[in-house]
């Protein structure tokens, strides 16, 4: 039998190697080094060193994608206002899971799931199936709406959210009132606490209402033992189609100060408030939440900002008046309304401050686009008129707050001998 090659003996025992690598040494050294280990054959056999893999070999499989873990939520609401803007924000996170959208009417969101009835109805437990979190926006307070009828959809819909979660599994349920809750008293604090006492009677347009939520959302965990019930009070909401006595203070050709008074102006834009509806479906947060910008501005300086002039009137005349002209019908808002206009109410949401949350608009922002959103709009003691009423009632409010409201009785009475002559 012949001796081995002499190069393959050197592989064997490297201590035979000589001391100047040859050539035949560099070319398999750069072979292993860029093929790697040897990987086996069909048998055990060993792939020899240097073999380079089949063209065919398979690429790996992708990693699925990783499912989201966030909460089933259900928005009531969810076709317009408050509702359509929370909707769309919690179909784009990528910490919700899913989107139920509650209305009597299809939304335009593309990215829920769409459940068209009234939330008044009791087949609400069924549709909230697996869900979570229901975040309850289907509310009424339009100034135009009856007032009994509204009261029946608010308290009726709110009963039934809050007796359908728990039947349906649903562990949370969060709440929309609003900081006037607090009330708006000459010695309120400044700024109020989540904790304040609430202390709004049922004077003011729909707080009779919210009073009434914030007593059933206080009920409902005692009813349901394992439901949380989280309550969120924004300040004056602007935007997403916000229509209250508040937003309509700015239409006036002047700014109604009450003698003697000390109004402190806190805004809430609804993308904020959005903001803070997520912090509480995300349970980022715990117990009743103030929502609103940081801090307040004066009169004078809501005055300066708007490049609105006030109107001063002792408080006599101005309550009298607004009474009047309310108890009549001329004017959709009640004399309790003026009340948010004359002392402060302002919040601090500290709960959701030390939770991480921040509003992402100032007090002058959000009056700025306030303003924006009620140009060409004219409004006297709550009631909008029209454009040749609005001429009229201005030129009586240049001459005093007191002649404008007699103006609008006027042009109301003038408008129904009208209408009963034709």
């Amino acid at each position: 039998m012949s001796s081995p090659d002499p190069q393959v003996r050197a592989a064997r025992n490297p201590a035979d190697l000589s001391s100047e690598p040859t050539a035949a040494d560099a070319d398999r050294r750069q072979v292993t080094e860029t093929s790697g280990p040897a990987d086996p054959l069909p048998g055990g056999r060993k792939q020899p060193a240097g073999a380079f893999e089949a063209a065919d070999t398979p690429e790996p499989a992708a990693e699925p994608a990783r499912p989201v873990r966030g909460p089933v939520v259900a928005v009531t609401g969810a076709a317009g206002g408050v509702g359509a803007l929370l909707t769309e924000r919690l179909a784009a996170s990528e910490e919700i899971k899913r989107v139920i959208a509650i209305d009597e009417r299809r939304g335009e969101c593309e990215g829920a799931e769409w459940q068209i009835l009234d939330v008044r109805d009791p087949a609400l437990a069924e549709k909230l199936r697996g869900v979570d979190v229901v975040v309850h926006l289907a509310l009424d307070l339009d100034l135009e709406s009856d007032p009994a009828a509204r009261t029946a959809f608010n308290v009726r819909g709110t009963q039934t959210v809050l007796t359908a979660a728990p039947a349906a599994g649903v562990h949370r349920v969060v709440l929309c009132t609003s900081a006037m809750v607090y009330g708006a008293l000459p010695d309120n604090e400044l700024p109020l606490s989540e904790d304040a006492e609430l202390r709004a009677t049922a004077e003011a347009t729909g707080v009779g209402d919210l009073l009434e939520i914030e007593r059933l959302a206080k009920r409902a965990p005692r009813t349901h033992p394992g439901l949380n019930v989280t309550v969120v009070r924004p300040a004056v909401l602007v935007g997403g189609g916000a229509d209250t006595a508040l937003t309509r203070y700015f239409e006036s050709p002047r700014l109604l100060v009450v003698a003697d008074s000390r109004p402190a102006w806190q805004f809430c834009h609804v993308e904020d408030l959005c903001a803070a509806l997520e912090y509480a479906v995300l349970e980022r947060v715990e117990g009743d939440l103030a929502v609103g910008c940081d801090g307040w501005l004066e009169q004078e300086q809501v005055e300066e900002l708007s490049g609105i002039r006030r109107m001063e009137l002792p408080s006599a005349v101005a309550l009298g008046a607004a009474a009047r002209l309310h108890r009549i019908g001329l004017t959709p808002s009640p004399a309790g309304d003026l009340a948010y206009t004359m002392y402060p109410w302002v919040v601090s949401g500290s709960r959701l401050h030390h939770a991480g949350w921040r509003p992402k608009w100032t007090n002058e922002e959000v009056l700025g686009e306030l303003l924006e959103e009620v140009a060409g709009r004219h409004t006297v003691a709550g009631r909008r008129l029209g454009r040749k009423d609005a001429t009229v009632a201005g030129a009586a409010g240049a001459a005093g707050a007191t002649v404008a409201l007699l103006g609008t009785a006027a042009i109301v009475r003038r408008a129904r001998k009208a209408r009963r002559r034709i």
